[in-house]
């Protein structure tokens, strides 16, 4: 199954803000994982579509696309990038000594995960990447 990031934000809002009248099945904080790992599934296709973009290899290992992000997209994208992965992946994960997200938690990354969707281009490349002065930093393929 293949979904846009865009559906999956859809998706994540009508976990958390359901419209009236509607019944649910789930909890409000099960929602509100459930949106959360929604979320960083969006923002993980983003940065993927935007490193085929820019540089193929980037795809392949998490970490350095991350750390690499603030060459190529500028230092707010990728601090607002990492900040809010951090997030979404904090709320994904289940821990049975803690108590589960909040669905204000989740809701409050939805307009930074939209702005972040806008600030990487999106899946379809609206947004042309710029390389870092003195072209893109190539190494070894692993």
């Amino acid at each position: 199954m293949s979904a846009s990031p865009d559906a999956l934000v859809a998706a994540a809002r009508a976990l958390l803000r359901p419209a009236p009248g509607t019944v649910h099945t789930l909890a409000p904080a099960l929602r509100a994982r459930a949106a959360a790992v929604l979320l960083r599934m969006a923002l993980d296709l983003a940065l993927d579509a935007y490193w085929r973009r820019v540089t193929p290899s980037m795809t392949r290992i998490g970490k350095h696309r991350m750390l690499c992000l603030e060459w190529y997209a500028g230092q707010d994208t990728a601090r607002r990038c990492r900040t809010t992965w951090s997030a979404l992946s904090a709320a994904c994960h289940y821990r049975p000594c803690e108590l589960p997200p909040a669905p204000a938690e989740v809701c409050a990354r939805l307009p930074e995960v939209t702005g972040l969707l806008a600030a990487l281009g999106g899946a379809d490349g609206r947004t042309g990447a710029t390389p870092p002065p003195g072209g893109p930093v190539t190494g070894p393929t692993p």
